[in-house]
């Protein structure tokens, strides 16, 4: 069968294998957030400690620095080693954070998101004895600007840990398109960036492959995929954004949105809920078991960063780290859509064998996922 150039995604319906943490580490205050350590220490390479820095997100984020950090405390339970973590509040924490930790005597030091790029590379570059990973961005140089695109960067001590979830945003997209009951989605993001571009490039390429299988004409709000431009909370932060962004696709009749935007996507869920009918498309994380808002989420884009994070851990303290860039596909299932739960028996029998037949002709190469965002 000839190649499509459309991006499809196909359904992995699997549930995070996160393991339960051990013991609560002992916290104490440290520069721009709270510190929190925990002895380890049997068959690593001797001296190692595995550290992580949050964006302002924090922790307790329901998104990807709670996944990241669910990983570095299961890497802590499972592998016995040394861990720290700084929670930063503002993006002026992201170097001193990092600081803090090259200090503390981390040799791997992990930075969730996009926004620690710099404060990562120039850590990097200080320190080359170290290890660092740098999770949803590559490196580029600084001095990039629109008229003269960024150029990669590549460091022998910093491993990228990336997601291809245009794939499985792609089927977040079939699935919205089949159960919208006005015709209009929605889905913002938080930031302009390439990690959150790349879910709603997938998100609107598969509204637009239902329309084709189904001749429907279901509209998207709040992304052009061809022009790169859309709607943008301006933060991951602050959730009222994502409740007035929300709203405002209510207002033209949109009944499923998908915010790419962190903690703002909880603004998005409190616009939704009780308004009949609405529902939300989570991302990062399954949004069913880490949100309050279960009972409208349709599906979630998972990002398995916890896994990811797991394993570079464990590579890294047996001695094998490598900067060779990971990237999560639905083939690796780095990337996967999450179970429909409450909503099971709302989607037919035939999208469900859709998305799945979907899915395995991705997974082979069969069905081409395409997104200028692409790692």
């Amino acid at each position: 069968m000839k190649k499509s150039t459309f991006g499809m995604a196909g359904i992995a319906a699997i549930a995070l294998t996160l393991a339960a943490c051990g013991a609560a580490p002992e916290e104490e205050e440290t520069a721009g957030g709270s510190e929190e350590t925990s002895d380890g220490g049997s068959g690593v390479v001797e001296g190692f400690k595995a550290c992580m820095v949050s964006d302002q997100g924090g922790w307790d984020d329901q998104s990807f620095n709670q996944s990241g950090f669910e990983g570095l405390e299961r890497a802590a339970d499972e592998l016995g080693v040394e861990v720290n973590s700084v929670e930063s509040t503002a993006d002026a924490d992201y170097g001193p954070n990092i600081d803090s930790l090259v200090q503390d005597g981390c040799t791997y030091i992990i930075g969730v998101g996009f926004l620690l790029e710099q404060a990562i590379q120039d850590a990097a570059v200080a320190n080359p004895d170290l290890q660092f990973a740098l999770i949803d961005s590559s490196l580029s140089d600084p001095g990039a600007t629109e008229a003269d695109p960024p150029v990669p960067v590549e460091l022998d001590n910093v491993k990228p840990l990336l997601f291809n979830t245009a794939e499985a945003a792609f089927l977040a997209g079939y699935v919205a398109g089949s159960q919208t009951e006005t015709g209009v989605v929605g889905t913002f993001g938080g930031l302009p960036i390439p990690s959150v571009n790349i879910f709603m490039d997938g998100f609107v390429d598969g509204v637009a492959q239902w329309n084709t299988d189904s001749g429907d004409d279901v509209q998207v709000l709040g992304w052009d995929k061809e022009t790169q431009d859309g709607q943008f909370s301006g933060d991951f932060e602050t959730q009222a954004n994502g409740q007035n962004i929300t709203q405002g696709f209510l207002n033209q009749n949109a009944d499923i949105v998908m915010p790419v935007a962190g903690p703002v996507g909880l603004g998005a869920a409190a616009a939704a809920e009780g308004v009949e009918g609405t529902r939300i498309i989570w991302v990062d994380s399954d949004g069913f078991e880490s949100t309050e808002y279960g009972d409208i989420i349709l599906t979630s884009v998972v990002k398995e960063i916890g896994a990811a994070v797991f394993d570079s851990i464990d590579e890294a303290s047996q001695g094998n780290f490598s900067s060779e860039p990971y990237v999560g596909t639905l083939e690796n299932e780095g990337v996967a859509l999450a179970p429909f739960h409450d909503f099971e028996d709302a989607v037919p029998a035939d999208v469900v064998d859709r998305v799945a037949e979907l899915r395995e002709q991705i997974i082979s190469g069969e069905l081409v996922v395409e997104s200028p965002n692409t790692p």
